[in-house]
This record gives C-alpha cells, sequence and structure tokens, in this order.
C-alpha cells in the first residue's frame, strides 16, 4: 500500500510540481503543443521527463517536501524554481537536486527564505498569470501559448521562453504595464535569427 501511495505521490507531483501558478490560455491538449512549440520534440519530452525527476528526488527527502512549498518549471532543458523556504539549507538542497539531474543544462534557484505563501497569494498570483497569457497573445498574434511560460510568485512574473530579442522586448513591457505585477524577471532564450522555428 505504502509504495501504491508513493507512485500516486510521483504521477501527481508532476501537476503539483509545475504549480498552479503556470497557466495556459487556450487549453491546449500536449499534442498540440508540441507543434506549436519552438523547442524540439526531444527537449519538450526531456522537460517532462526532468520535472517527474525532479519530483521523484524531491519527495524522497520528507523533511525537504513537509517544509517548503515550491513550484518548478522546466523549459529547454532549464529549471525554474520558485517558492519559499524556511532556509539557506533547504534552497541549496532544491539546487543539489537540480544538479543531479541529467540533461539539465541550467537551473534558476528563485526560492525566497520565508514562510509559505498564503492560500489568497497564490489564487492572485494564478489570476494574474491568466490575465498576463491573455494580455501578450491578444496583442502579440504571432505567438501561441506553448512559446512562452509564464510563471507568478507573490507577484514577481517569470518569463522563460524561445523568443525573438524584440519579441522579448514586447512581451516584458506588456507585463511591466500589467496591474498587480511588482517584478519581471527574463530568463528568455534568443535562438540565433536564421532559426526557421522562429
Amino acid at each position: 500500500m505504502k509504495s501504491l501511495t508513493y507512485t500516486f505521490m510521483i504521477i501527481s507531483s508532476i501537476y503539483f510540481l509545475n504549480g498552479c501558478t503556470t497557466a495556459v490560455v487556450g487549453g491546449a491538449v500536449a499534442g498540440t503543443s508540441v507543434a506549436l512549440d519552438n523547442r524540439t520534440t526531444g527537449d519538450y519530452v526531456e522537460d517532462q521527463n526532468i520535472k517527474t525527476k525532479f519530483a521523484h528526488l524531491y519527495y524522497q527527502d520528507e523533511q525537504l517536501s513537509d517544509q517548503t512549498h515550491i513550484n518548478v518549471t522546466s523549459y529547454n532543458r532549464q529549471i525554474l524554481i520558485t517558492g519559499e523556504v524556511p532556509t539557506e539549507q533547504h534552497k541549496n538542497k532544491l539546487s543539489n537536486i537540480a544538479n543531479q539531474i541529467k540533461n539539465v543544462r541550467k537551473h534558476f534557484n528563485e526560492v525566497m527564505i520565508g514562510e509559505p505563501s498564503s492560500m489568497s497569494t497564490r489564487t492572485n498570483d494564478t489570476y494574474l498569470t491568466s490575465k498576463i497569457k491573455t494580455s501578450v497573445f491578444t496583442h502579440m498574434s504571432e505567438l501561441d501559448g506553448a512559446q512562452v511560460k509564464v510563471v507568478t510568485e507573490n507577484g514577481s512574473v517569470f518569463l522563460m521562453g524561445l523568443v525573438t530579442q524584440k519579441q522579448g522586448e514586447q512581451i516584458t513591457e506588456i507585463v511591466r504595464k500589467t496591474n498587480g505585477v511588482k517584478r519581471v524577471i527574463k530568463l528568455f532564450e534568443y535562438p540565433n535569427p536564421q532559426d526557421q522555428r522562429i
């Protein structure tokens, strides 16, 4: 029974670690997302694997998983970790997990030291993410929901994706003007302009 419970925790953690704050406007199913995404199919699949591996290692450390609230996003084999932890030691443990995972190119440990955010704060973050996604893709019709990851944590907005530099600047400006945003952190990658996926 214990092994069944553990297996369920690992599977469900794919949802929970990705966080409620990572909303996708338009509700595209996974197969459609791959077709629209600027990542290669291999990188898209690897990002899902990376989150699963992170969840497995995270829940193996019961003290860490019991005492922290985190969200993990993987895009183009880069990991973003957000949330709250009680000590610097807990934060370092999360970086150690990211460093253990094969094929991770880079990780950004953006967790804050402090009490877990309230349910009202998380609800507001979810709303803010949805509002940002809607605004970005309304004003920039050449983009779709699979190209840009928006993660909101306590009013701070993290932006990931494979975009042109011009697109990155436009997205950032839209987000900065969104009511309720405290700060914007750009983690975009700018592929070669000759890349036909852009």
